[in-house]
């Protein structure tokens, strides 16, 4: 377990300007940098992973490049993703013994494990995130971290309450070429901001039951668990290899937060906006407009697919997540590509030498944003209010999406004034999942 501190890498600096000032910072991977290599065992930070599936993979991946981070225990309900996982991160991190626990909370009484990475449905996001926090462990959380307004300002209020580090996996903050879209609308040299664009999955509501199929044994998949809080409904293989995306009662704010958490998070960046949120949303059949007081304007801009079988009218062929920010004196768009448009002509000399050449999307950086906050007890750059504000604005966005209206929010008192169904809607019931 990791014992002394030493001084916090801050990729970000004071200011984005001043991470950049050298070509260097916006292309060096952290091999290339020096960052693989052996720490001290009291700098290792020991971590655990709580849901072990795709995600999960790729995040482990990038973390296993830290060099003074360890993976010794993961929790997963699921038999076939323990022993998966469990090999994984025992290739990944060399003369690491991995454990395995079906129930999360063997894993949170560890008392050598110092941080832990959530990475199960939505519906586990939050509930996983506050029991690791009161067991005293550091959380990475994957997103959508909260499947409701009101869960994600229990999980921001938690983390303040117990003091723990909380990063949220909405890893674009980290990534070079959506870092440098946004430093250019902070510059002024977009002029004033007037339209933010986000593309987002075209909303999908849906909460017809599977059919009933044999429940497994605990041992092979914890149904009971893997409900969590949810609502209790018959068990179908489908669910537990990814169908439940898209039901109402396991997934988040109609699908809009699995893209909307990562490119209206941008938009609330780059609007600085990250201690408020937009107070209007209007939804319309291929996008939801949402203004904020200063009159400034967010667009959602829905895609067919998850990968768009149309691309967003705003956009070119920059890759998933693309996002657009617009002034009164030129635009700039990007996306997961790494590659950048913008206008006018002119703004094309700001583009630091070589960032269209990044391709690919590397979460090394935002890992270990987080880690060295873990060890210098600071603020990451996604940190419990700035998930709050850009996910309780996706979550409202959805919820005048489902009831087809235009909503007003209040993002100081969190509710929308006058509006009973709407704010019924800023939470769900829940079980008690270790109940049964």
């Amino acid at each position: 377990m990791w014992m002394k501190s030493r001084p916090r890498r801050d990729f970000l600096g004071q200011s984005l300007a001043a991470s950049a000032m050298a070509a260097a910072p916006w292309l060096i991977s952290p091999a290339a940098a020096g960052a693989v290599g052996t720490a001290a065992p009291s700098e290792v930070i020991r971590f655990g992973v709580i849901g072990i599936g795709p995600r999960a993979t790729y995040d482990v991946r990038s973390m296993s490049n830290l060099p003074d981070v360890q993976c010794v225990a993961l929790a997963d309900v699921q038999a076939s993703r323990r022993e998966a996982g469990k090999k994984l991160v025992e290739e990944l991190f060399p003369n690491t013994k991995c454990d395995v626990y079906r129930d999360l909370r063997e894993l949170l009484d560890r008392k050598d494990i110092d941080a832990v990475l959530v990475a199960t449905g939505d519906r586990w996001h939050a509930p996983a995130s506050m029991l690791a926090m009161e067991a005293g462990k550091d959380v990475y959380s994957e997103k959508p971290c909260g499947i409701t307004i009101a869960k994600c300002r229990q999980l921001a209020d938690t983390a303040k309450r117990t003091g723990r580090v909380f990063q949220a996996g909405t890893q674009r903050r980290s990534v070079p070429n959506f870092r440098f879209a946004v430093e250019l609308a902070h510059s002024g040299k977009l002029g004033k901001l007037h339209t933010l664009y986000a593309s987002v999955y075209e909303p999908q509501l849906d909460n017809t039951w599977l059919p009933r199929e044999q429940t497994p044994s605990k041992d092979v998949v914890d149904w009971n668990l893997w409900l969590g809080p949810a609502p209790w409904r018959p068990y179908n293989k489908a669910y537990v290899q990814g169908g439940w995306r898209g039901q109402f009662d396991f997934d988040s704010g109609a699908r809009l937060l699995d893209w909307g958490a990562h490119t209206l998070d941008l938009c609330q960046w780059a609007a600085g906006a990250d201690d408020t949120m937009p107070v209007e949303y209007e939804p319309a059949a291929d996008k939801i407009t949402c203004r904020y007081a200063n009159g400034l304007t967010a667009i959602l801009d829905f895609l067919k697919t998850p990968f768009g079988d149309r691309a967003p009218k705003f956009i070119t062929a920059l890759g998933t997540c693309p996002v657009r920010f617009v002034g009164d004196r030129g635009w700039i768009e990007t996306g997961d590509e790494g590659g950048v448009e913008l206008q006018p002509e002119s703004l094309k000399a700001e583009l630091p030498e070589g960032l269209s050449r990044v391709k690919g999307l590397d979460v090394s950086a935002h890992a270990r944003n987080f880690f060295d906050c873990v060890k210098t007890r600071g603020k990451p750059v996604c940190n419990e209010e700035v998930m709050y504000h850009s996910h309780a604005a996706c979550h409202a966005a959805a919820i005048a999406w489902i009831l087809q209206r235009k909503l007003t929010f209040d993002p100081v008192k969190a509710e929308f004034p006058g509006e009973e169904e709407a704010n019924l809607l800023r939470s769900r019931p829940e079980r008690d999942p270790f109940a049964a």
